[in-house]
């Protein structure tokens, strides 16, 4: 199958594998409009694929995703139908991995933050690399999490945990994210594709009719319990973009960027 997204995602087939790498390593693939927009158009196509049975994404680099870039933010800010584009966007990012036809085993080859954090929630097998972490630094930057943690952690682990971790964008070592529940396995770098394409090779050798059928009934339990918050946290993270603590914030990272 022929794929149609932007070259900030790149595609590999092997067999009944589809290897996704999020592919901005310069920027630790942190996520400008491409890329959101090519996570929102990925899981249709990949599900549209009647070869693929297992997909396994990682990030390109020393980054699985530096999460959400300033300059996109900065222009969502000032740009309202940009915002609003960006934000449906988003909603079809979580809904599109939630009802993907294939498992999604997720190699997290170092920080996964904001978004990158929350397409690790959505994934179906975690594997993190020892020097990997998670961050949903959302709110601390000032905006609600509407496409982030709370809409999935408080299925993984304790409502507690995900309150705290939404609240401080604390860091999330990749040990204390598979004690918790928000990962599967640790391994050393130098092993987290191998590991990672082996689980893949697994759940593709099974019965697809029933690997996928299971997939969704699993996944029903999710998709309940985020349409019935994301409409709300879209709407709120909306309004986020119109409070001064965002700005504040993006300018003061632009101008250390800068």
């Amino acid at each position: 199958m022929t794929y149609d997204l932007p070259s900030v995602i790149r595609i590999e087939e092997d067999g009944p594998l589809r290897i996704v790498r999020l592919d901005r390593p310069e920027h630790l693939n942190a996520v400008n409009d491409d890329l959101h927009r090519g996570l929102a158009e990925l899981f249709p196509q990949i599900s549209a694929d009647a070869e693929a049975r297992t997909v396994v994404l990682t990030g390109e680099g020393r980054a699985f995703s530096a999460g959400g870039d300033f300059d996109l933010l900065d222009r969502m800010a000032k740009d309202r139908t940009l915002r609003r584009n960006m934000i449906a966007e988003g909603r079809e990012i979580v809904l599109s991995m939630i009802r993907c036809r294939v498992p999604i085993v997720t190699a997290v080859n170092g920080p996964a933050v904001g978004l990158g954090c929350s397409v690790v929630a959505l994934s179906d097998v975690v594997y993190m690399a020892e020097s990997a972490y998670l961050s949903d630094p959302h709110v601390t930057v000032g905006l609600v999490a509407a496409d982030g943690g709370p809409l999935t952690w408080p299925l993984h682990t304790s409502l507690l945990l995900a309150k705290e971790f939404a609240f401080t964008g604390e860091r999330i070592t990749a040990q204390r994210a598979a004690a918790i529940g928000l990962a599967n396995h640790v391994c050393p770098a130098e092993e987290l594709m191998a590991a990672a394409v082996a689980a893949a090779r697994k759940i593709a050798a099974l019965p697809p009719q029933a690997v996928q059928a299971t997939r969704r009934v699993l996944n029903m339990h999710l998709e309940r319990a985020v349409l019935a918050t994301i409409d709300f946290a879209m709407a709120a993270e909306t309004e986020s973009f119109d409070m001064p603590e965002l700005r504040e914030n993006v300018d003061r990272f632009l101008r250390r960027d800068g």
